[in-house]
């Protein structure tokens, strides 16, 4: 289960982060549930990207995943509604 955790912190924050960024954008170029799927991709991007570069301690780590997952989920969001560019 510990080996799990930052995976499900990674999916969850970036599916957060991805619909967060999708409504400040007002994109509505694709569903929500196709804005939570490509943030929780793009929150397992950000989160290993904190992984490579030294997130690995316990509790600083899975803060650390956490925000990763946020941002990699708002950036990948706000990528893919952009590229589809229909924007309110």
């Amino acid at each position: 289960m510990e080996a799990l955790m930052p995976i499900i912190t990674q999916l969850t924050a970036g599916a957060a982060g991805g619909n967060a960024a999708s409504a400040m954008l007002k994109q509505q170029a694709f569903g929500v549930v196709a804005r939570t799927i490509v943030g929780a991709i793009g929150g397992l991007g950000g989160g290993f990207l904190i992984q490579m570069f030294g997130g690995e301690a316990a509790a600083t780590g899975l803060v650390m995943q956490a925000i990763g997952g946020v941002v990699g989920g708002g950036v990948l969001s706000g990528i893919v509604g952009q590229f589809l560019g229909k924007t309110a």
